[in-house]
């Protein structure tokens, strides 16, 4: 009975002790995504995009490589509309509220992916959109692998890595083909696979991407292609008609091109 009562006192003692905090649960990746819903289906939309843009390229399923085509510029769209309600949150139906639509990069795409859904398939028109998607899904994608495991598919953390650090060349070839994009609806255009309005609407777009506040590779590219040109056309070497096109071309495209 001593010995008894003995153990109880400590027992007593040791439970008047505070308790240390139990870890907490290890957090699913359900729950991860449930958190924060708009992130998720950020990153669910551009997996998407991701993945219809392989399939346009690569064919293995389905009937035929248009539907991916616009499946990819549709969840586009779907992502744009997404980010724009998280920049800006109030809709007001006036024409402020779309001006300032238009000043968002995310307004830019949204407008991008309209102009091409129903248009005759461009391959280059969907290297934007794969590329936005696939460097942009990164982020959310190495959390949910971390949640995963810190070891879980390891092969993929290393592509991420590397095309992390691959940022800017990635976002300078994104705007190279955006300019790209120009003279090949032209040329849609002359051999009558496009409408007389896809260029003309396209340009706006381009006017976008040229003044964007947050991405200034198209205009830095734009500079770069004209003093390229220059510095060519004005070796002997040139020939004297080809420098008088190139010339008239570089001043048409700063007139077209907005003041900044």
């Amino acid at each position: 009975m001593a010995e008894n009562g003995s153990g109880d006192g400590l027992y007593t003692n040791s439970d008047n002790q505070t308790p240390p905090t139990p870890p907490p649960p290890p957090q699913s990746v359900m729950g991860f995504m449930l958190s924060n819903k708009v992130e998720a289906g950020l990153w669910l939309t551009r997996l998407f995009t991701v993945i219809c843009t392989f399939f346009f390229f690569i064919p293995v399923i389905g009937s035929g490589p248009h539907g991916f085509y616009q499946r990819a510029l549709i969840s586009n769209a779907a992502t744009s509309a997404l980010r724009l309600h998280q920049r800006i949150p109030n809709v007001q139906l006036n024409m402020a509220f779309l001006k300032t639509i238009m000043m968002e990069d995310s307004g830019h795409y949204l407008f991008f992916s309209l102009i091409f859904l129903n248009s005759y398939p461009i391959t280059m028109a969907l290297m934007p959109v794969f590329l936005y998607a696939l460097l942009h899904a990164c982020n959310y994608t190495k959390a949910v692998l971390n949640i995963m495991g810190p070891t879980f598919l390891q092969f993929v953390r290393n592509l991420i890595q590397k095309l992390q650090s691959q940022q800017v060349s990635v976002l300078r070839f994104v705007a190279c083909t955006e300019i790209f994009i120009m003279p090949t609806i032209v040329f849609m255009m002359l051999s009558g696979r496009c409408s007389l309005f896809l260029p003309i609407i396209y340009y706006r777009f381009l006017i976008l991407r040229y003044s964007s506040r947050r991405n200034p590779y198209c205009r830095t590219l734009f500079s770069e292609m004209r003093m390229t040109v220059e510095y060519l056309t004005n070796k002997p070497q040139c020939p004297g008609i080809v420098r008088t096109l190139c010339n008239k071309s570089i001043a048409l495209i700063y007139r077209l091109a907005p003041q900044m």
